[in-house]
């Protein structure tokens, strides 16, 4: 179609053009009308920059498998198609987007080239500040990504070593407790042996110290007014049989799951002068083996914290596998277990029936801990007291994962944004505002899946989708 200069002279984009410019992009470009349908294809080249004249036009974006409307306008003078074509060969030169029309269409259409060339011959000054923009954007986004890397490195790292100080120092105390009751068991031990007890009567007393044993495997937890309601009882049976000083051993007795019944046993083994030697020998054995069980459950710990760290870090794993999400989010769950706090309740709805899920885990690590991070920053808004509720489930064909906390909401107004690089509602300090852009890229770049937030104040919900079989290629890092 012909065209014609005083046309496109009142669009904006030209508006301030001489009859000279505005001659050379009418001589180099053309004006073309579409029929409803596609113009051009996400990832296709570039070859063409669009200006529309008249019509409607729809811009879409590919995530996942979808193609998500982002733009519907029929304002004369929108542009689109190869805007970045100043850059040259430094940038790919595709088509960033899909765009269509919905009824018949007219545009003025520039080559690549010729809108490259007159950018920079026209515009020097404005094409170098939008190249210093872009590149510039770039590397700070880059910049800024890996120091939020590093970041939250460092707080994985300081509550990983926070709780890993915990179980050890319990178990240092715990061999130092045991080393002291170790000594004073040889000591009665000793006593015993020198003293005029037959040995039969020693007999008696190891047969007792190994039934003892075994009670102390098997104790039930009590609540404790019953522990202490039990203690009274105790130190009263002792004090009776003439040990005033039973007080200090009826707590570890209860501890280990003692009565008086266990000790009116005690007693018709033993003869009465037997007695208080059997009882602190007793008592050193339940120390003992409460010593012995707290060491166990605090190295158990420690290995546990160690398992769930590799597992986080993913160390020597494939970067791309078939993984079982639940445990990746067990492995996050601990890894940020202190700076959750105690005052965040943290429910687990797994649906341990969903499929393992083709995926890059050491990254989908990454979207849980800034989901989680986030869910806590809210709560904490709210006073530090709330609900964290992770649940799986699956939906069709791909796997659900859902974070939800009960902090204020998201408000409405900035919903649309919260994805976006460098946009963050925290404190300056606080937060760099990339945490739900590399999400995003993350889970729609490299999975091909979905990342949406529904949100009402007291139940804000981040939704992960992920696909249950695996892309044709596996995508590179976005």
């Amino acid at each position: 179609m012909p065209c014609a200069p005083h046309e496109i002279a009142s669009l904006f984009l030209f508006e301030k053009l001489s009859p000279e410019q505005l001659g050379r992009l009418c001589a180099e470009g053309r004006v073309e009308r579409f029929e409803p349908g596609p113009v051009y294809t996400e990832g296709e080249p570039a070859t063409c920059f669009y200006v529309m004249i008249e019509g409607t036009v729809v811009l879409s974006r590919r995530v996942g498998g979808d193609d998500v409307e982002v733009s519907r306008t029929s304002q004369r003078g929108v542009y689109s198609g190869a805007m970045q074509a100043y850059l040259g060969e430094r940038v790919p030169q595709t088509y960033t987007n899909s765009m269509r029309v919905t009824e018949p269409t007219r545009f003025f259409v520039l080559p690549a080239q010729s809108f490259a060339d007159v950018m920079r011959e026209w515009f020097p000054m404005a094409a170098h500040l939008l190249e210093g923009l872009f590149f510039g954007s770039k590397n700070t986004q880059r910049a800024i990504g890996q120091r939020e890397r590093l970041l939250a490195l460092g707080s994985l790292s300081a509550g990983l070593t926070h709780e890993l100080n915990n179980p050890a120092a319990a178990a240092v105390r715990a061999t130092a407790a045991l080393r002291e009751r170790v000594g004073k068991m040889r000591h009665k031990l000793a006593h015993i042996s020198q003293g005029r007890y037959s040995g039969e009567a020693i007999a008696d007393l190891i047969e007792i110290q190994e039934r003892t044993v075994e009670r102390v495997a098997k104790a039930p937890p009590l609540s404790p007014l019953e522990a202490s309601d039990r203690e009274d009882e105790l130190a009263d049976w002792l004090e009776e049989h003439g040990l005033p000083e039973g007080w200090r051993v009826a707590p570890a007795f209860v501890q280990a799951g003692l009565d008086t019944d266990w000790l009116d046993r005690v007693a018709a083994a033993v003869a009465d002068d037997l007695l208080p030697a059997a009882v602190g020998w007793l008592g050193y054995t339940v120390e003992t083996e409460l010593l012995m069980g707290e060491i166990e459950d605090s190295t158990a710990r420690i290995s546990h914290l160690v398992d769930a760290a590799r597992q986080y870090a993913q160390l020597d794993r494939a970067p791309h596998r078939v993984v079982d999400v639940h445990e990746l989010l067990d492995s996050t769950l601990v890894m940020l277990s202190g700076k959750i706090g105690p005052g965040v309740r943290v429910v687990k709805e797994y649906d341990r029936s969903v499929p393992d899920v083709p995926a890059y885990p050491a990254e989908l690590n990454q979207v849980w801990t800034n989901l989680i991070d986030n869910a806590v920053s809210a709560i904490a808004e709210t006073g530090g007291e709330g609900t964290l509720t992770v649940r799986t489930a699956r939906e069709g064909d791909r796997l659900l994962v859902e974070f939800r906390d009960t902090g204020p909401g998201v408000p409405a107004e900035i919903r649309s944004r919260i994805f976006d690089p460098f946009f963050t509602t925290k404190p300056v300090g606080e937060g760099t505002g990339l945490g739900l852009d590399i999400s995003w890229r993350i889970v729609v770049g490299k999975h091909h899946g979905s990342l949406q937030v529904e949100s009402v104040p007291g139940d804000t919900r981040f939704q992960v989708l992920l696909p249950l079989t695996p892309p044709d290629t596996p995508e590179e890092t976005a």
